[in-house]
């Protein structure tokens, strides 16, 4: 019986995850919260007692690795991270291998989940599929056939850094930062800060007590609670925010056609007639009109084991490749 290794290293947590090589069934998990002081040097030196630590139980024949930032699968490098300085231009997969003696294969964190939805969770079925998550960053990612797509290009599917300057927003903007959970956030802590003290309403003193006086601790979940409650301000920002997302959505549909739509992500995880609902509705309004009725938008379903379970498909695939 041969195993595998699948890798999950984010901006708060590390996941290692030993399985059964066909099956991927787990038969060690480990998981760790990131102390981003410590930087990308404190992270391997976890990753290394992790990974140590389930090669004691059984010998792996490949290990796979979700990162949360960009990277050049190609050569094996993680380019960056935006959460954990000390990770720009560093070569993972050489490392892996120096400390492991396993090949090791790497992708970004969005890429890996988009892989594990495909062929484990909503996507199951499809030839085509299209994952988008939505969190504090939006980003996606596109398997046909089992495969994943754009991996030999600097970027593939970013449909975050789109810019969708003709409908509401700054020509500049990007479509995370008016529909990412920073950028929802963000724009509703505008909004009331852009109204004197004076003129506050209800709507401002309900956002006030959410967050105890302190605007800058608002949340997302907090801007969800209150626009389900009934908060103008934050269901006109949702809705705005939904609306760019569905917008972005479908000229992603329009330009590769994909049977399904899934969508993840912690803001996701709203209730749907904030959310999925509109969403639904905005990505038929924008959509390319032969396409209409030919894709499904769906929830997604791994929930966060989603990127280690990729990173398991990751390493049985280039087992497969190399066999």
């Amino acid at each position: 019986m041969s195993h595998v290794i699948g890798i999950e290293i984010g901006g708060t947590k590390l996941q290692v995850t030993l399985a059964d090589a066909d099956s991927l069934e787990p038969i060690q998990s480990l998981r760790e919260h990131v102390l981003p002081a410590d930087g990308a040097a404190g992270i391997r030196q976890q990753l290394q007692s992790m990974v140590s630590g389930v090669l004691a139980q059984s010998q792996a024949e490949a290990i796979g690795i979700g990162f949360g930032g960009p990277v050049d699968a190609s050569r094996g490098i993680a380019t960056t991270s935006h959460q954990v300085e000390g990770w720009d231009q560093f070569p993972l997969v050489e490392w892996c291998q120096e400390r492991f003696g396993l090949p090791a294969i790497i992708r970004n964190d969005c890429d890996t989940a988009a892989l594990a939805e495909a062929m484990l969770g909503a996507g199951q079925g499809k030839q085509s599929s299209f994952y988008v998550t939505v969190g504090s960053g939006i980003g996606g990612g596109y398997v046909v056939d089992g495969k994943l797509m754009g991996t030999n290009r600097p970027a593939f599917a970013e449909i975050g850094h789109l810019r969708p300057g003709v409908l509401h927003s700054e020509p500049e903007n990007t479509v995370e930062a008016e529909a990412s959970g920073f950028g929802i956030s963000s724009e509703v802590r505008r909004w009331v800060q852009n109204v004197e003290p004076e003129q506050h309403d209800e709507d401002c003193r309900d956002l006030f007590l959410r967050c105890e006086g302190d605007l800058q601790k608002l949340t997302t979940q907090q801007v969800a609670d209150a626009a389900f409650a009934g908060n103008s301000i934050c269901q006109i920002v949702l809705r705005d925010a939904v609306e760019t997302l569905g917008w972005a959505i479908a000229q992603a549909i329009t330009l590769m056609a994909p049977e399904v739509v899934i969508v993840g992500g912690g803001v996701a995880l709203m209730p749907e007639e904030l959310f999925l609902t509109p969403l639904k509705d905005q990505i038929a309004t924008y959509v390319f009109p032969p396409l209409a009725g030919s894709y499904e938008i769906v929830p997604a379903k791994l929930g966060e084991a989603v990127v280690v379970q990729g990173a398991l498909l990751l390493a049985k695939q280039s087992l497969a490749a190399r066999s």
